[in-house]
């Protein structure tokens, strides 16, 4: 089972204002907050985000490293719901020619990447 990830984020508030939103929205809770960062958990996993200062960079998904989250979303009107959702959230839809199903005919999925481009998939059930 996994028990964490930490995201260096180039701007904390941007990370609070959208992957924060999302966690909250599947269930998970802020679990620590200390001035540079935040974490939010479910069951025995949690997700932190923190603005460290030794970030040398920005994020780039296409390099070497992560990729993106997948996440358990729920249902597809869960997914559905989420996705109208996001982009007021900061989030933009990735692949939207081809969603629900980027991941394919079997798979009913979004794809979002925030400003900090970093990617989160929210897979239905």
């Amino acid at each position: 089972m996994l028990h964490h990830i930490e995201l260096w984020v180039p701007d904390l508030a941007r990370a609070e204002a959208t992957l924060g939103w999302i966690l909250t929205e599947l269930g998970w809770a802020e679990h620590q907050r200390w001035p540079a960062g935040v974490s939010w958990k479910l069951g025995g996993t949690y997700v932190v985000a923190e603005q460290s200062p030794a970030v040398t960079g920005p994020h780039d998904r296409m390099r070497a490293g992560l990729n993106h989250l997948a996440l358990h979303a729920g249902t597809r009107a869960d997914v559905d719901r989420l996705t109208a959702e996001s982009e007021a959230r900061g989030w933009k839809l990735m692949f939207a020619d081809r969603h629900p199903h980027a991941g394919g005919p079997d798979h009913y999925a979004a794809f979002m990447e925030n400003e900090d481009g970093f990617e989160i998939e929210l897979v239905a059930a």
